[in-house]
């Protein structure tokens, strides 16, 4: 199997990326949604910020399916995720990667819609840009889009190893689980 260029500038400590193939149906979504919070979970993000980051997850999933694929329910998504390791800036993090087969756009032109216009929808690119770190859309080269997300959770005073846990939403109370 044939590395890609991110794959490459993993350190040798750091876990190897998850890498799955979804359909565009939204049914697998709760799976996805819950990969994504239990690794969260797992590199130290508390229970909150889990939520928040596979609802960031979830919104750019169905932005996929509904206006990428035009609600088709059978066309490929792939979805890395790179767990990252506590260091001595961050309890660690977590970055992902959606790409898809859908029509190609603009990623300058992507934007929610305004705030002041209330009715329901067309915030998911707003929430995914509140909740996440970095978030970036792009072409890939022959078709389709990719879209990378990623997340650090600051460092307090000392990290907790991977595996450690707090349902704390205040960095500074965390507790080991």
């Amino acid at each position: 199997m044939k590395k890609s260029s991110r794959d490459a500038e993993l350190k040798p400590q750091d876990p190897k990326p998850i890498k799955i193939e979804l359909v565009s149906d939204p049914m697998y979504l709760c799976g996805a949604r819950e990969l994504v919070s239990s690794i969260a979970h797992r590199v130290g993000f508390g229970d909150m910020e889990c939520s928040k980051i596979s609802l960031a997850l979830d919104e750019a999933l169905c932005n996929v399916i509904r206006h990428g694929y035009d609600k088709a329910t059978d066309q490929p998504i792939w979805l890395t995720i790179y767990p990252k390791r506590p260091t001595d800036t961050s309890y660690g993090g977590i970055e992902i990667i959606i790409e898809d087969e859908a029509k190609q756009i603009n990623p300058d032109t992507i934007c929610g819609r305004d705030l002041q216009d209330i009715r329901p929808g067309g915030l998911g690119v707003h929430i995914m840009r509140e909740v996440m770190d970095e978030v970036q859309f792009e072409k890939r080269a022959k078709k389709g889009m990719r879209l990378r997300m990623s997340k650090s959770a600051p460092r307090p005073d000392q990290a907790p190893r991977i595996g450690q846990r707090s349902s704390s939403t205040n960095p500074a109370q965390r507790q080991v689980s």
